[in-house]
């Protein structure tokens, strides 16, 4: 017997000798196809690149893969006892392969010629990982194992174990458990229940059919493996296991936690990182800070949007989005599964009309139940027949809903109002006139309905927003703030067309002499195409190509002065800069700054200014724009500027601003500033040929009796106002400084010599104030400036 044992002891330290001189054999042939597993001391783990406001709240991500790393030892000590329990229970034990395993599923290949995947420790899956391909041959799992080995003398357990649970693909693009945590639950790690630590745990066998999402019944089969191995080996006990046993498994999908709606700044951000570093934008874990502030982000967003959804309101109601059912109705929860399947565009939400009463309707809303409709938010409705016209008022609920409509609805102080997706669309784009740094930016009415940014790639005629660029080039070319020029109809015989040009004010009103100062707060139309002629149109195309227009793509044509070239927000925004800040043409840019994973800046933005017109230019038209807004006296009448609305609704007077509205009011701009910041707001159709229309200034109106058209001042102003109200709250109001070259003198208001008594007072750069006197409400008195007498 002895003899029997001597000899199987000796057969066995052959087999095992042979062992290891065949894998040292196989260890030397596959030495030089093994990769260098030092690199992993200094690994940097692929994380996406995230887009982040001036004061760090997050508004996009962007990269294929979902990774968040975090340290082990901030992670939950029972989420480590799920993996651990689970993938590798013997880890802090062995040398980074585990022969109990290895021996386990070599007999079961030995005995069923099946290779199974159940030998690998942590270690050999962050190898795997890390350095090999996930197939599954014997050359492949020898070189795991020798990879395994030498990863344990390079790491300690937990740096290893990091790397793991930061690494590990967990389904639906996430890799890590922090990001996993954020896909299937919206969480971070720390905030989740033992039953979601159990699901994510039991991931990584195969995350594609095992998740939540994707296949519940065997997410929730694996689930209860993971648990129960946790119970076995003493990680948790019988009431918390049966506890989590009892949790339902519920899990959907949960983008970033962005915390700021900013998509369209979002994507110009990412196309500047793009240029910037290419492909590895997706996988260095960029962090890119914008320009914008979130309280200003914010308030353009809500301005933009309210301002597109009371233009609808104006318009009448196009009816429902679809029609559920006319005959018998749908069962609440066939309802409520239909709306789940609805998208939102904040602040609508789809609902359905489930009863119609004489004046409200009960709707069921997607996420919110059943609502009642009362009348304050029904009767706006009157039906839309087009944008210039508008049905009767409706008298009851029925003449507007029917149930089994499916419509849109949005809150209205503590209750709710019928809405519909507006077809009109705008834009809104700020700056800080300084620097040209990008405050707040809105593309559109809803980034995820149409990506097209119109703020920087929709390019519209600039219709009045054009005259005070005109004005700046007649201030340099003989003309004051004083200057008179004849407010009176033009008729231009045009020999090449054969006929004649009759351009027209808005309204059709003349006023005969006006100063320069009131023409442009009143923008008339007429004024503009005299200066124009004054200054001559070289000129004035050189001047708005200082501004930054491109004007090779502008005719040169008297119809300029009217705004015919086109341009888009952007552009606008950045040209009124040169107003706002005294003179200096900024380059408007929306990044900050861009730091790597670990925080080391890689791009830091540098604003720069050239100057483009004089201070006392900017000055002088600033001030004829702030009478835009307060308005002022001529010849003893009182006369509103185009923007009287702001300067109600701000009640500060440093503030600017000039309307816009093209021909047919196709587009609706205004553009402002105060010396902190400068906003121009756009509203108009895709549809370039699409007039904005006009409304009924009473609802009670009949359908052919609408006499109100859409203006800068009606449709863009309002958006203006409700951005400014929030983005000024922290800007004091300042008093403009006078350029020490500009002079005061008291001009009679009507005719714009020096006054003779009682008159207004004016700036003037020194040296081109009038000499003459004229008498104090003499409006038939024209010139006296020191450069011409003559009235245009």
């Amino acid at each position: 017997m002895l003899k029997w044992l001597s000899r199987l002891f000796l057969f066995g330290l052959f087999l095992t000798i042979s062992a290891l001189v065949a894998l040292f054999v196989l260890y030397q042939q596959i030495r030089t196809e093994l990769p260098d597993v030092s690199t992993l001391k200094d690994v940097r783990l692929e994380t996406p690149m995230r887009v982040f406001s001036q004061d760090g709240e997050l508004i996009s991500q962007y990269g294929e893969q979902r990774r968040t790393p975090i340290a082990v030892a901030e992670m939950p000590p029972l989420l480590i006892d799920a993996f651990l329990a689970t993938e590798d229970a013997r880890f802090y034990e062995h040398p980074g392969i585990d022969p109990i395993g290895i021996s386990r599923a070599a007999v079961v290949w030995l005995s069923t010629g099946e290779k199974r995947q159940g030998a690998s420790t942590i270690t050999q899956q962050v190898a795997r990982n890390f350095f090999l391909s996930r197939e599954k041959t014997v050359i492949r799992k020898v070189k795991e194992i020798f990879l395994a080995l030498h990863i344990e003398t390079l790491l300690t357990k937990d740096e290893i174990l990091e790397l793991y649970l930061n690494k590990i693909p967990l389904g639906h693009r996430s890799h890590g458990v922090a990001a996993a945590a954020q896909v299937y639950y919206g969480k971070s790690v720390h905030e989740l229940t033992l039953a979601e630590m159990a699901m994510i745990a039991g991931l990584p066998q195969a995350p594609s059919v095992l998740n939540p999402i994707s296949n519940p019944r065997r997410a929730g089969e694996r689930r209860a493996v993971v648990l129960g191995r946790m119970l076995d080996t003493g990680k948790i006990s019988r009431s918390q296991y049966e506890d989590a046993m009892a949790a339902p498994v519920a899990a959907r999908y949960h983008g970033a936690e962005i915390t700021l709606n900013a998509p369209y700044l979002a994507e110009m951000a990412h196309q500047f990182a793009l240029a910037m570093f290419g492909e590895e934008t997706y996988t260095r874990g960029l962090n890119v800070y914008t320009t914008v502030q979130s309280d200003e982000q914010r308030a353009a967003n809500e301005a933009l949007v309210n301002g597109l959804l009371a233009y609808d309101l104006r318009h009448g109601y196009r009816g429902p989005a679809d029609t559920l059912w006319q005959g018998n109705a749908w069962e609440g929860e066939q309802i409520r599964q239909h709306l789940e399947e609805q998208p939102s565009y904040w602040p609508l939400q789809p609902a359905v009309v489930t009863a119609v009463a004489e004046r409200e309707a009960t709707v069921i809303v997607k996420g919110k139940g059943e609502i009642r409709l009362d009348w304050d938010g029904l009767k706006w409705a009157r039906p839309y027949i087009s944008d210039s016209r508008q049905g009767n008022a409706p008298r009851r609920a029925g003449d507007i809903l029917k149930a089994g409509e499916q419509v849109w609805v949005r809150p209205q102080g503590e209750g709710w109002m019928l809405a519909q997706l507006p077809e009109i669309n705008g834009a809104l784009v700020a700056l800080e006139p300084a620097s040209g740094a990008v405050t707040a930016l809105v593309g559109g009415f809803n980034f995820t309905l149409n990506k097209f940014n119109r703020s920087e790639q929709a390019a519209r005629q600039m219709g009045s927003n054009i005259k005070p660029f005109i004005y700046s080039a007649a201030l340099d070319n003989g003309f004051t703030l004083a200057s008179m020029v004849n407010d009176a109809p033009i008729n231009h015989w045009d020999a090449g067309s054969g006929s004649s040009w009759r351009p027209r004010n808005s309204p059709n009103v003349y006023d005969g002499p006006i100063r320069v100062r009131e023409a442009l707060a009143r923008s008339k139309n007429v004024v503009s195409i005299r200066l124009l002629r004054e200054t001559g149109i070289p000129t004035t195309m050189q001047r708005l190509n200082d501004f930054g227009f491109n004007t090779a793509s502008i005719p040169a044509t008297e119809s300029l002065a009217l705004g015919s070239p086109s341009a888009t927000p952007l552009e606008m925004v950045t040209g009124y800069a040169t107003f706002a800040n005294g003179g200096l043409k900024v380059t408007p840019f929306v990044v900050q700054r861009i730091e790597d994973a670990q925080g080391q800046v890689l791009y830091q933005a540098q604003p720069g200014s050239q100057r483009v017109i004089s201070e006392e230019n900017a000055f002088l038209i600033t001030e004829a724009l702030s009478s835009a807004i307060w308005g002022g006296n001529s010849a003893g009448r009182r006369w509103n500027g185009t923007g009287w609305r702001a300067g109600r609704a701000l009640e500060r007077k440093d503030i600017a601003g000039k309307t816009g509205t093209t021909n047919d009011s196709r587009d609706a701009w205004f553009s402002g500033y105060a010396p902190a910041r400068v906003a121009t707001a756009w509203v108009g159709f895709d549809d370039f040929g699409r007039p904005l229309g006009r409304t009924a200034h009473n609802p009670n109106l009949g359908a052919d009796q609408v006499t109100g058209g859409e203006f800068g001042g009606s449709a863009a102003l309002p958006i203006w106002i409700d951005y400014m109200k929030v983005a000024l709250q922290e800007h004091p109001e300042q008093q403009r400084r006078v350029p020490e070259n500009l002079v005061t003198v008291t001009i009679d208001s009507g005719s714009g010599l020096r006054a003779d008594g009682q008159g207004l007072a004016e700036y003037f750069v020194q040296g081109t104030e009038p000499r003459r006197y004229g008498r104090a409400g003499n409006s038939q008195q024209f010139g006296g400036t020191s450069i011409t007498d003559e009235l245009f």
